[in-house]
């Protein structure tokens, strides 16, 4: 993908995007599409350098459950093998015929001494038995404690339930373009006081040297009161945007990234949430509009929102657009 060798003068720069100015050390995208920057963090420990409080709250609901059931049975594994490294004459009440009921015995022996339910069939006797299953109900307890605290923390977690469109559009705006992103709530939560903030990042040659320059990209409308049904971010492509007189091959040939910045209160848990995203310039569709996506429904009077629209769009012609800002650029 082509360089850009020119950038309109008139369009501001930002210098604090936090991404610094040195193209050639990005590696691909800056922000992924999930809103995770994708930064990889090198000279501290594996240990050091991971919350694991942040990684268990951030984990789908599925590997979350996954990493807690697999602890439950690997620990439980241990201690059936530690129960037989001893001895199973020390736990009363066994009376396996093979080595695969023994394993079973000592194993699920221990998952009641873990989850301190205790039924009393099997019971250990002698010191060492004694204080490794007094051990093993710490541990337990300890450990249910700490499931507890991260089942909580991931129900109460305040969080930006919105969906962004895969792809952003080029589309006709009033006399002219604009670049548009959209984005929906997607659950039954309510959304105040919304305010978005878009920033292009946009890879130029300056001097025989490809550098990084970040604008911030002025929105028609940066904030709405009320987020309940989509909301297109619309960034009109005016002279004091660095998309100023682009042609269509300058779309097709420019490399960067769009970056999307969203917050707004949450007026059930009375905190503000925030979600981001990025679009490459692979990413953009040039000469497209989106289609609408909700509609009134007569059976009971209500607006419907559909997500599965949410990166509807339909092609449109858009070249007089671009035969205009030749015209204006030659002039």
């Amino acid at each position: 993908m082509a360089i850009l060798h020119k950038i309109n003068s008139k369009a501001k720069t930002e210098i604090n995007s936090g991404f610094g100015v040195n193209a050639a050390d990005y590696g691909g995208r800056l922000i992924n599409k999930d809103g995770q920057p994708n930064i990889e963090k090198k000279g501290v420990s594996f240990l050091e350098g991971i919350s694991w409080y942040h990684t268990m709250l951030q984990l789908p609901r599925w590997k979350f459950f996954l990493t807690i059931l697999s602890f439950y049975i690997l620990i439980n594994f241990v201690f059936a093998f530690v129960y037989i490294a001893i001895g199973i004459q020390h736990l009363v009440g066994m009376n396996p015929e093979s080595w695969t009921e023994k394993f079973g015995e000592a194993y699920f022996f221990s998952a009641q001494t873990f989850t301190t339910v205790g039924y009393g069939r099997i019971s250990p006797v002698g010191f060492a038995a004694s204080a490794i299953s007094s051990l093993e109900a710490l541990m337990g307890l300890l450990s249910f404690a700490l499931a507890t605290g991260l089942f909580y923390g991931r129900f109460s977690k305040p969080t930006a339930y919105l969906r962004f469109s895969t792809n952003a559009v080029i589309a006709p705006f009033k006399d002219g373009l604009a670049l548009m992103m959209r984005v929906a709530p997607f659950k039954n939560t309510t959304l105040v006081d919304a305010e978005a903030k878009v920033t292009a990042g946009l890879f130029i040659e300056e001097n025989g040297k490809t550098t990084s320059r970040f604008f911030p990209l002025e929105l028609e409308y940066d904030k709405v009161n009320a987020l309940t049904l989509s909301w297109t971010l619309v960034h009109p492509i005016t002279e004091n945007s660095p998309f100023y007189k682009f042609t269509k091959e300058d779309y097709l040939n420019a490399k960067g990234e769009i970056i999307v910045y969203l917050k707004a209160f949450d007026d059930m848990f009375s905190n503000t949430v925030v979600a981001r995203t990025s679009y490459t310039t692979k990413e953009i569709i040039v000469g497209a509009k989106f289609q609408m996506m909700y509609h009134r429904n007569t059976f009971n009077n209500k607006t419907t929102l559909d997500i599965g629209k949410l990166n509807s769009y339909s092609p449109v012609d858009i070249d007089y657009a671009f035969s205009v800002s030749q015209e204006q650029q030659a002039s």
